[in-house]
Order: C-alpha cells, then sequence, then structure tokens
C-alpha cells in the first residue's frame, strides 16, 4: 500500500489524506485528555439519596402522631379544631344522654340507676376534656418531635435510635393493653345489664349496648392516651439519663458534664412546665369524681350490685390506671435525676483512689510540702501556694510556664473540679416538679394520706350505725 509521501504526483489526494490524518489524531488526543461524560453526570446512588438515620424515628413518630390525629389530638388547623370537638361532643356526650334517656325504663331501678350512669359520664367526659385541651395545645405548639424531645439527640441519634423506638412501642402497647382491659369490663357490664333490662324492641337493646360501649370506650381512650403521652416523655428521658450515667465512663471534661446536666434539667422543667395544669386538673377530676361516687353510694337507700353500680368500678379501675401511669412516670424521672449525684459520686471515688493516676501526690504530716513522687523534689517559688487546698481560680490564672513545673497541683486542680461537680449535682438534683413540689416518694405519700384522711371523713359523715 502506497504511502502518503508518495502521491506527490497527486496534489489533490495528498491534501486530502493529510487533512483526515491531522484529524483522525485531534479526536484520539482529545479523547485521551478528557474525562468521560458519564463519569461527570452521573452521580452515585448514595450521594443523590443520602442515608438518614433518623427515617425510622421519623417513621415511628409519623404513626404515632397519626393516632392521637384519630383521637381528635391534633387540633392545629381550625378544620381539624371544629372537628375534634364536634366528634368529642356527638360520641362523648350526646350520645350517651341520648341513650340513657330513651333506654330508661319505669322499674328497672333495681338493675339501672340513671343517676349513677348521668355521674359516670360527666366524670369520664371531664377527664376528656382535660387531656384534649391540655395534650393538643402542647402538640399545636410544639409538633411531635419536639413535644417528645427528639430534635434534641441530633449528635446522639445514632446511639439512642433504637432506645426511642423500643419505649415508643412499648407505651403504645401498653395504652392498648389497658384500653382493651376497660373495653372488656364495660362490654361485660353492659351485656349483663342488657340481660337485665328488657326493651319492647330488641334492636333497642343491642343499639343502647353498642352506643353505650362505643362512648366509653371513646373517652377512656382519650384520657389513657394522654396518660400514656406523659408516661412517654418522661421515659424518654430516662434514657437521656441513663446515657448521661455512661458517659462518666468515656469522658473526663468537667464543663462537659456540667453542660449536658444542664441541658437535661431544662428538659424536665420544660416538662413540668407544659404538663403540670394536666396533672393538678387530673387529680382534681379524679379526686372530685371518687368522692362523688362514695356520697352517691353511701346515700343510696336501696342494694347496690355489679348490675347497677358496676360502671363505679369500671370507671375507677381506668381513672386510678391514669393516675399510676403519670405518677409512676414522674417519680421514676425524678429519682433517676437524683440518682445521677451518687452515680458521678461513685466516678469521683473511684477516680481519685485509682493508682494509675500520672502523678502521685505526697504531702508531709503538717500539710504544707507537697511533691510528686515520679519527679525529683522542686522548690516551689511562690510563698502563697502552701496549702493543697489553694483554690481553683488561681491555678486557672497561673502562667503554662508555671504550669509545666507544677504537675501535682494539676491533679489537686482536677480533683477539685470533680468535687465542685459532685456538689453541683447534690445541690441540683432536678426532677419532675408541680409548682415547685418534685414528684416523687415524699409527695406521693402526702398524696396517699391526704386521700385517706378525706375518705373517712367523708365515710364519717355519711355511714351511721344504729343500734336496734
Amino acid at each position: 500500500m502506497r504511502s502518503i509521501n508518495e502521491l506527490w504526483c497527486f496534489p489533490f489526494l495528498k491534501s486530502v489524506a493529510v487533512g483526515f490524518c491531522k484529524r483522525i489524531e485531534a479526536l484520539m488526543s482529545s479523547d485521551d485528555q478528557s474525562p468521560p461524560v458519564a463519569a461527570e453526570t452521573t452521580p452515585l446512588l448514595d450521594q443523590e439519596q443520602p442515608p438518614r438515620e433518623d427515617d425510622d424515628i421519623g417513621q415511628t413518630l409519623q404513626r404515632l402522631e397519626m393516632f392521637l390525629t384519630l383521637l381528635g389530638f391534633n387540633q392545629s388547623s381550625t378544620r381539624s379544631l371544629v372537628l375534634s370537638w364536634i366528634v368529642f361532643l356527638t360520641i362523648g356526650l350526646v350520645l350517651p344522654v341520648t341513650v340513657l334517656e330513651l333506654g330508661h325504663c319505669e322499674g328497672c331501678e333495681r338493675y339501672q340507676n340513671k343517676s349513677f350512669e348521668l355521674n359516670i359520664v360527666v366524670s369520664q367526659a371531664c377527664l376528656a376534656v382535660v387531656s384534649l385541651l391540655c395534650v393538643s395545645h402542647n402538640l399545636r405548639k410544639y409538633g411531635i418531635r419536639e413535644f417528645l424531645f427528639v430534635d434534641q439527640l441530633s449528635g446522639r441519634m445514632g446511639r439512642l435510635k433504637g432506645h426511642y423506638m423500643q419505649q415508643i412501642s412499648n407505651s403504645v402497647k401498653l395504652l392498648g393493653l389497658w384500653s382493651l382491659i376497660g373495653f372488656g369490663l364495660k362490654a361485660i357490664r353492659e351485656i349483663i345489664r342488657m340481660l337485665y333490662v328488657p326493651h319492647d324492641q330488641p334492636w333497642l337493646s343491642v343499639l343502647i349496648l353498642l352506643s353505650m360501649i362505643l362512648s366509653w370506650t371513646y373517652l377512656s381512650t382519650i384520657f389513657l392516651a394522654a396518660s400514656s403521652m406523659f408516661h412517654l416523655v418522661c421515659n424518654l428521658q430516662v434514657i437521656h439519663f441513663e446515657d448521661y450515667a455512661q458517659l462518666l465512663d468515656e469522658e473526663t471534661e468537667i464543663s462537659f458534664f456540667i453542660g449536658e446536666h444542664t441541658h437535661l434539667r431544662r428538659y424536665l422543667s420544660k416538662i413540668s412546665h407544659r404538663f403540670r395544669i394536666f396533672l393538678v386538673l387530673q387529680f382534681l377530676v379524679v379526686t372530685a369524681s371518687q368522692f362523688t361516687t362514695l356520697f352517691q353510694t353511701t346515700a343510696y337507700s336501696g342494694r347496690i350490685t355489679y348490675i347497677n353500680g358496676g360502671d363505679f368500678a369500671v370507671s375507677a379501675v381506668v381513672q386510678v390506671v391514669g393516675i399510676i401511669l403519670c405518677l409512676h412516670a414522674a417519680t421514676k424521672i425524678s429519682h433517676r435525676a437524683q440518682a445521677i449525684a451518687s452515680v458521678a459520686s461513685k466516678w469521683h471515688a473511684k477516680i481519685s483512689c485509682s493508682s494509675t493516676d500520672a502523678t502521685q501526690i505526697r504531702t508531709s504530716p503538717s500539710g504544707v510540702h507537697l511533691e510528686a513522687t515520679t519527679n525529683p523534689p522542686i522548690s516551689l517559688r511562690i510563698s502563697h501556694s502552701e496549702s493543697d487546698v489553694e483554690p481553683i481560680d488561681h491555678y486557672m490564672r497561673m502562667p503554662a510556664s508555671h504550669n509545666n513545673h507544677f504537675p501535682s497541683y494539676m491533679s489537686m486542680s482536677a480533683y477539685h473540679r470533680r468535687q465542685a461537680f459532685v456538689l453541683y449535682l447534690q445541690m441540683n438534683p432536678g426532677g419532675i416538679t408541680i409548682f415547685g413540689w418534685t414528684v416523687d416518694r415524699h409527695l406521693i405519700n402526702t398524696i396517699f394520706f391526704i386521700e385517706l384522711s378525706l375518705v373517712t371523713f367523708v365515710l364519717g359523715r355519711t355511714v351511721v350505725f344504729t343500734s336496734e
């Protein structure tokens, strides 16, 4: 095959061949220097969709918020607010009162007492109103994440996400368990009453049965859901305090510990502020309901059985369970917050008595002369540092060159910082408070004896024994 130089006798063909060769070389050189277009324009899959570590907790909170919306707690808009209260008034008040009026029969007082039924409906409705007002206000103002203090875990979400999801699941299961127990007790009582209280039409008996069960279950579930939300918020803070106790084995900076404890105390203060009205009103309504029941039962001249007075027992079980959920959660987080001081004291004693410190201090019997056993004796150059209880501020103001010559003083400075930290925890225990009263075992004992005194007073005024 002829080369290009041999085509000198054909100038036209030679020029075309040379131009074609140059074009091919230019294309080949450009392909070698430029990177592939696909590598520049096609990002990786993990770059398009970066993994979010709070996807699971977000879905869990979304399902929880949907459940609260079904109960009427989500009142973020005017439409949802009006719809929630219309449903509440219809199912919680209008339906049971109407059924009691239509289902009342003459001569059935032995098996159905209208005043008893109305008292129970009013007490359950009051508890549901308190629950709806308090929880819906907090959800509307803060949202579900800030309401549960989830956003504050942005730096520890990967470590505590599993505990969070487990605790939310446990609270929902606890709510479902007690709601199911209350539903079963109410259904058994209504079925027994339907058998003893006859009506002209069988469908009317079934309608009364379903209406009373629906209304009572709706009201009791709202009350138990609000108590479970407070129980959940407190138990999530218990996770925070348990994680804080574990930090003592990982960190050594005292300022970090004080900062974290300040954040935890601020969270407890927010919880106390948001739920104090709910706790007080819940306690007052339950107390008033129980004393009204006590007055009615002691003043009733007839015989009280499970058929005509069984709703008293069923409603009392639900109310006591709600109170116990709230008090147990509040006392649990209060005692966990107070127990941090003992954990820090143990940590302080363990470090102070450890033999692995870089510098061991040896003090003369008079407590004046200090020296480090790992270094040769060094004469002190300042006359006013004569004791091992020198204030820490003095060493914080000393120049760096002086600090290098006194490792023993820096060790004692660390000791004093730990001691100040333990004293700070002892003087600032924290916990759930209600207008300054810390909810702990002492407050529960006080409440118990107050309730016992009121019960004995009412029984003494109503129950009279006559001698024949």
